[in-house]
């Protein structure tokens, strides 16, 4: 299967290499897209500034089990309906936080055609618990 795999690609090098490129460019297009991402040490220094607020977009009752210090929760489902609640933050970076980064990059990329400077947290709550660093509750 592998030496098929091989000689495909040597016969038609041209196609794979066309294929690589644009696999490149879609990752590289969906990344941007979604806003910065920020890794724990980022976010606390934006926080600790005064220079970010973090916006937890679970579910309550996820939130209420555990959430970074200081964050705002607004499920993700909601966050359009509500986004006028974060014009008080808006010379402040939205850092955008879930489960496990799967969910940010939709509402980061929202938030910022809204016109709010927006981030998300790479790898979500669960990079931040893999890394000891405290949850309220």
């Amino acid at each position: 299967m592998v030496a098929h795999l091989i000689q495909f690609a040597t016969d038609h090098f041209i196609l794979v290499a066309i294929f690589f490129i644009l696999l490149i460019l879609l990752l590289v297009n969906e990344i941007r897209r979604g806003g910065q991402s920020l890794s724990n040490g980022q976010l606390t220094a934006l926080v600790n500034a005064d220079k970010g607020v973090v916006i937890d977009i679970r579910a309550p009752k996820d939130y209420a089990a555990g959430h970074i210090v200081g964050a705002v929760n607004i499920p993700q489902d909601k966050v359009a309906s509500r986004m006028g609640e974060l014009d008080k933050h808006k010379d402040k970076t939205l850092i955008i936080v879930d489960a496990m980064g799967q969910h940010a990059g939709t509402v980061c990329r929202d938030l910022l055609k809204a016109g709010y400077t927006a981030a998300k947290l790479s790898g979500g709550v669960s990079s931040w618990k893999a890394d000891n660093l405290p949850l309220v509750k």
